[in-house]
């Protein structure tokens, strides 16, 4: 059982890339890889910085969850957040070979530790897709900037931040795979099984491919019918978080449950 205060590392692998995750937050003094959905912080700071995270779920990763991770989750308890370790670390995390993302695959932080995406405008599926990815599974704070198609480039480099699903650019399609399926490989998170079932939908609702799973053709239904319900992207971002939300759970949780009414019939009545 996980000590006082601590979770385990594979049952906070379950809650990443879901609604349900707490704050992860990474407090190493330095790292060349990170936990997925994590936020970097001081420990020394963490005075400065622990008042966003009052009243959240929120857990701190060091090496080895020692005294480090637990004296800046305890300090957060006193600012009314509900704050545990990793029990273990890092070094916990890396032994139950759960996936770690390699930190200079990402943009610059801005000043507020905030990585800065941009893409075109009008998004359909894999602009959707992505900002879901990157906001569940690498950086919870991501901003993302929807401009017109021949800004993109320019605006990335003005705010230093990374253009995706462009043409010409490192995020991008390859071959007749789609940018998601880019994210996924060059991101390390192959190794949450789930997400490789749920980068077919994507590609084949993004590509034309609806043969590729029969799941693709209502992803693009769905996608299409939220572009038409919002005229601004964030709003229609908003919206799409919760609709990858419901495919990322049938991929992990039901893909094997079918729908039938057999548990809603009542019971037939017993006679003597």
């Amino acid at each position: 059982m996980p000590a006082y205060n601590a979770i385990a590392a594979d049952k906070l692998a379950r809650l990443v890339g879901t609604p349900a995750c707490p704050a992860i937050v990474d407090v190493r003094p330095e790292v060349d890889e990170l936990l997925p959905a994590s936020l970097r912080r001081s420990a020394e700071a963490v005075g400065e910085w622990g008042k966003e995270l009052a009243d959240r779920d929120v857990v701190i990763a060091c090496v080895h969850g020692h005294e480090r991770s637990a004296g800046v989750a305890a300090y957060l308890r006193t600012l009314g957040a509900r704050a545990e370790i990793l029990e273990g670390g890092v070094e916990a995390w890396r032994t139950e070979s759960l996936p770690l993302i390699a930190a200079d695959k990402l943009p610059p932080r801005d000043p507020s530790g905030r990585t800065i995406w941009i893409t075109r405008a009008r998004p359909k599926v894999d602009r959707i897709a992505c900002p879901w990815l990157i906001r569940r599974f690498v950086d919870p704070e991501a901003i993302f900037l929807f401009v017109a198609p021949a800004e993109v480039e320019k605006v990335a480099e003005r705010f230093a931040g990374a253009a995706f699903d462009v043409d010409g650019v490192f995020w991008s399609h390859r071959a007749e795979r789609c940018t998601f399926d880019t994210m996924v490989e060059e991101l390390g998170l192959g190794g949450f099984e789930a997400l490789g079932r749920l980068a077919v939908i994507v590609r084949g609702a993004d590509t034309a491919q609806p043969e590729l799973a029969p799941q693709c053709a209502g992803l693009l239904a769905a996608s299409l019918g939220l572009s038409r319900m919002y005229a601004d992207d964030l709003e229609q971002l908003d919206a799409g978080m919760t609709l990858y939300d419901a495919f990322y759970r049938w991929c992990r949780d039901a893909v094997d449950e079918t729908h039938d009414w057999v548990s809603h019939r009542p019971k037939a009545r017993q006679t003597a």
